[in-house]
């Protein structure tokens, strides 16, 4: 099994923390959030290498980051070439990217590099091996407010997806997607299919949706902490909250 962290976004949201560091670079309770994601991904047996895709602008410090840290699988940084948020691949890009660079034909651990969550991994790549199709890590939020700012999904009683919807103006539930995904190697092909439509090649949610109308997809939903480190408040909550855990 493979790790892929998406990396490659711009972060302006945070500016001006992210003028001169990638947001996967920054500290979360002492820790940087790219560590805190390497460190649950080891807890994975089965994964022997991780892929870090990020951008032309931030791949020196990420691989220098790297280069730096030492982990029982190999850790490469892929530069995706984009220098500026205008041209960026988007999540989806970067993923083909990795795909068609490593030419890869193994069940893939993807996560967003931008987020923290506090739930066992092990757990959710178990569940994503028992049901043999694309598995996504949800968290339900509890608001539907909220909901409006994140990939939603209904999931029937077998826990497979039957709708979802990026970034809804009436959520179909108040699960979100937390950017963490298991993607089966005998399921590799059907995200080359993707490629070749004319769906948005951005937001994950988006093959999310199509593999959940052309395919299968699964909800694992965890109640431990999860958070989306999207601006500068987002960033001082999480801090503070695992700041607290250190006490």
């Amino acid at each position: 099994m493979k790790g892929l962290i998406l990396a490659a976004g711009y972060g302006t949201r945070l500016y001006p923390l992210t003028l001169e560091r990638p947001k996967t670079l920054l500290e979360v309770g002492g820790k940087t959030i790219l560590e805190r994601l390497l460190e649950k991904i080891e807890k994975v047996e089965a994964c022997n290498e991780v892929y870090i895709v990020t951008n032309g602008r931030f791949y020196d410090v990420i691989d220098e980051w790297v280069s730096g840290h030492k982990y029982r699988f190999r850790v490469e940084t892929i530069n995706d070439k984009t220098m500026s948020n205008e041209d960026r691949l988007g999540a989806i890009g970067d993923i083909d990217l990795v795909l068609k660079l490593k030419q890869l034909k193994e069940d893939i651990l993807i996560v967003a590099g931008d987020n923290l969550f506090e739930f066992d991994i092990v757990d959710f790549v178990s569940f994503a091996k028992k049901q043999g199709h694309l598995s996504i890590a949800f968290f339900d939020v509890k608001d539907k407010a909220l909901a409006r700012r994140y990939g939603i999904v209904a999931l029937d009683r077998d826990r497979r997806v039957v709708d979802f919807v990026e970034k809804p103006q009436e959520p179909p539930s108040t699960l979100a997607s937390t950017g963490i995904y298991y993607l089966p190697a005998g399921k590799l092909e059907k995200f080359s299919e993707y490629m070749r439509t004319a769906n948005p090649k951005d937001a994950p949610g988006h093959f999310m949706k199509w593999m959940a109308e052309n395919d299968k997809a699964f909800g694992f939903v965890f109640t431990e902490g999860w958070y989306d480190i999207g601006d500068l408040v987002s960033l001082g909550k999480a801090d503070e909250e695992y700041r607290k855990d250190q006490i």
